[in-house]
């Protein structure tokens, strides 16, 4: 009885834009039984040297000032990897401790707990649906989560302003994967319209961009 994957899971995309490296997608977030708002929505995914960047841009179409918040579901791995064998690395100083409906509690210091992965760990030792706070930028302003083979090339999860939250899951019913972990930035964590952490509110006619994306280092 929770509302869950947000306001666009079900709602049909157009293509608005392609090239040869990259591709814009949209679509209208109309007005429905708790969010009566009208957004212009649109997600653009670029190619780049060592991986993909992607843009979000959501604008208030409405007459009312609406709560947005973004959060997307990445899978990562390395295709010829054991996924049990990558270490994960996440640079979260806090978590959201949940109940038996999964509705988050306040914010926690993962300092001293098995769910500190800001050293690393190996995925083979990790069943998670955590929310991560508190991250850790690095000098040039941008999130790092890694993935990092035993050979050594890693799989980076970087998110730029805004994507203040990191939500890691795993799960072995992944289709053709042994193991199975998502790393998905977000900008607000879970139950966010009750609680205003991440929250952003956008005025008839505002709008508001931000990027996160993937790379792949050898």
């Amino acid at each position: 009885n929770n509302a869950i994957h947000g306001l666009l899971r079900y709602a049909p995309y157009e293509v608005a834009a392609e090239a040869p490296d990259a591709i814009t997608l949209a679509a209208t977030v109309y007005p429905q039984g708790g969010y009566p708002f009208l957004l212009d929505t649109s997600v653009t995914y670029a190619l780049t040297d060592d991986g993909v960047t992607v843009t979000h841009r959501i604008r208030n179409t409405g007459t009312d000032a609406a709560p947005v918040a973004i959060g997307t579901h990445p899978f990562l791995t390395i295709g010829d990897v054991d996924p049990e064998s990558l270490v994960l690395t996440v640079p979260g100083a806090t978590r959201f401790p949940v109940d038996d409906r999964l509705l988050p509690s306040p914010e926690v210091s993962v300092e001293g707990t098995p769910l500190d992965l800001r050293s690393g760990r190996p995925v083979a030792e990790l069943d998670l649906d955590d929310a991560f706070g508190d991250i850790l930028r690095d000098a040039d302003g941008v999130a790092r989560c890694t993935l990092v083979a035993p050979d050594g090339r890693t799989v980076t999860m970087w998110s730029g302003e805004g994507f203040d939250y990191v939500q890691v899951f795993t799960t072995d019913a992944y289709p053709g994967q042994k193991k199975a972990i998502a790393v998905e930035p977000m900008t607000a964590p879970a139950d966010a319209f009750n609680s205003g952490l991440g929250v952003r509110v956008l005025e008839p006619g505002e709008y508001w961009t931000a990027s996160w994306g993937i790379t792949y280092t050898v």
